[in-house]
This record gives C-alpha cells, structure tokens and sequence, in this order.
C-alpha cells in the first residue's frame, strides 16, 4: 500500500504528525509547526477538517456539556470545537507548505462536504477519527474515493471494528490501515493494550498501526516491535502555546527522539537470519575451545588435568571434550597451546 509517495512496505514506519488545535488559529503557527514536523523527522502531516457547526449544534443543555474527567471539562461541544478547529481556507495553503518540505499532506474529514472539499485538494488518503467510527455513512462516503483509509478505534468494541472494514471493502477499497488507539486525553500507559496490534491485523487482515495519546514516546516505540507500519501522534511547536492538546502533544525535542527511537527500533527488528556478520565472526576467536593447560609427552594419556575448554577459541571445538579423554597425544606439546586433530591418535 502506498500514501502518496510513501511504501508502507519498505519497512520504514510511517511518522504522522498530527497538527490537531496545536495551530492557536494563528496561520504562522501553522505553517512553522509543518516546517518544524518535516525537521523532527516525521513523514505526513494532518489535519481535521471540520466545523463546530458540522460536528454538532451551539446548545448547552446537559447531553453537549463535557464532564468526563478530560483535560475539557466545563465546556460544551460546540465550545470546543470551535475553539479547535482549522480554517477550511488555510488547507491549500498549508498542503503547499507541507509539499515543498517533502511531507505528505491529508487531514480527517467529519463529514461528506469535508470529504469533498478533501477530494479538491487531490489528497493521498483519508483518515477516520476515533470518534467517527460508528458514522458507517461516512466511511461508505469516504471509503467510495478508493485512497487508502486510515481508520482509529479508540473507541471501537470488536463488532465496530468489523463493520467500518466490511464497509470499506463493500465499496472496494481494500487499502485500509486500522490503528490501535486510546481514546482518552491524556492516555494511561497501562490501557495502550499493544498485543491488540498484531491481533487486530490477523483478524481483520489489514495494515496496523497506533494512534498515540499518552506521554512520552515508549509506546509509540514498542508498537513497532508488534508489527505497527504507521505512527500518529500529535505535535506543536511549544507546549507553552497552550490550546486544547497541547498537554498531551510532543515538541520538537520529543518528536525527534520518537523518530529517531522507531528507526533505530526497526534497525533493530531486522530480519529473521541466523546467519552471524564478519564482524561478530571474528569475535569467535573469544569464544572457548580446547587447549593444553599442562605440559604433555607424545603418547601420554590424555585427561582432564592436561587439556580443558579455555579461551579463546583457537583450538578444537569443546564438544570433542569427553570423546579424546582416554586417547593419546601425538607429540610433546607446551601449556597454552591450542588443541587440533593431529595432535590425538584417534585409533
């Protein structure tokens, strides 16, 4: 599968920075968090495209007020939303500044006008939000463009889950990526749950990947090691910006190292080999074998207080050890000498 110009099977994690509210709704923001993301190493940037206005409706009864012990409680719906959103009008320009720094550029649409306005913009995939997975319209709508389609499922039981692939592949589109997500803001290290992540892509024969709401990077990190192909997580350029996600978002420092920790963790992974480099082949010679430890007469007897399993590895495999004692050596040989086949009368 390929976002873009991005081979997800090339072996290389692909790195989102989420751009989220991170901007403050000022564009220079905006575009200097694209510009720092590309130096931080990640490969995309996203966006979301919505409204207040086309997520819900301007009403504070006790349904839109949020009260769940998350970083916005005291708000409304529509408060937050509107304070959270980007300007519809600045996605052009902000995909030009993404493209000239070599990033992909694609954004999660929360309703079919967005997803138009997305397809007007020639983006290279879409993404599902956690939220939006049980909005089967949306991704029938979304997946029918036929580009790949990334799908979270921090709020997904299994059936829910099953149901956003099966629609996707009803409307043949096959390049689906589904990611493991905490939907809770900031998320506990201890409900990431990644042995989900190999599971999700068995059963659901899909890309797998994580979307990312805890702190710090060791999660991000060891879903690479479970098999994760895409990365998400969100970015600004300083915490002390402030904003609805700011607590929970990775700086410039942060980023980098979590880009900088995936690629030496896929380094790492390598391949299934048991064959040994020529560098640790050289090694060898540190590793035991057998060796005179006391000097010794041709046709002397030999035992275990003249040769023993030593290093270095110089002389005759250890395992030889108990089938030459009771033998006879060969020649005189010195203490410290490595053993070798010709030095035992094997008949």
């Amino acid at each position: 599968m390929k976002i873009g110009n991005f081979d997800l099977n090339e072996g290389h994690t692909f790195i989102i920075a989420e751009l989220s509210a991170n901007h403050n709704h000022d564009f220079e923001i905006a575009v200097k968090t694209i510009q720092a993301a590309k130096k931080a190493g990640a490969d995309a940037i996203k966006l979301q495209t919505y409204t207040a206005d086309t997520l819900t409706i301007n009403c504070d009864n006790e349904y839109f007020q949020i009260n769940q012990g998350s970083l916005w409680d005291g708000m409304t719906l529509y408060k937050l939303y509107e304070q959270a959103y980007t300007p519809w009008e600045w996605h052009e320009k902000l995909q030009q500044v993404a493209t000239n720094e070599g990033l992909e550029f694609f954004s999660s649409p929360f309703d079919n006008t967005a997803v138009d306005f997305l397809e007007n913009l020639n983006v290279p995939a879409y993404k599902i939000a956690s939220f939006e997975i049980q909005d089967i319209p949306l991704i029938k709508y979304t997946a029918s463009k036929k580009k790949p389609i990334i799908i979270s499922t921090g709020i997904a039981e299994e059936e829910d889950i099953a149901l956003a692939v099966k629609t996707c592949r009803d409307e043949g589109n096959t390049d689906i990526v589904l990611l493991k997500c905490t939907s809770s803001y900031p998320a506990p290290v201890e409900l990431a749950n990644l042995r989900t992540i190999p599971d999700m892509r068995d059963r659901f024969q899909t890309e797998v990947g994580l979307s990312d709401h805890t702190y710090g990077i060791i999660v991000p990190v060891t879903s690479v090691a479970l098999g994760a192909k895409v990365i998400e997580k969100h970015f600004i350029l300083d915490k002390a910006l402030g904003g609805p996600d700011a607590d929970f978002s990775l700086n410039i420092e942060e980023f980098s190292q979590m880009v900088q920790s995936v690629r030496e963790a896929e380094l790492a992974l390598g391949k299934v080999t048991y064959e040994i480099s020529e560098k640790v082949k050289a090694n060898r010679k540190f590793a035991r074998s057998l060796f005179i430890i006391d000097d010794v007469k041709a046709g002397e007897e030999v035992t275990l207080k003249n040769i023993r399993s030593i290093r270095p590895g110089y002389g005759l495999h250890p395992k030889y050890l108990h089938e030459i004692i009771g033998k006879t050596f060969t020649q005189n040989l010195k203490a410290g000498s490595p053993l070798s086949t010709d030095h035992i009368n094997w008949t």
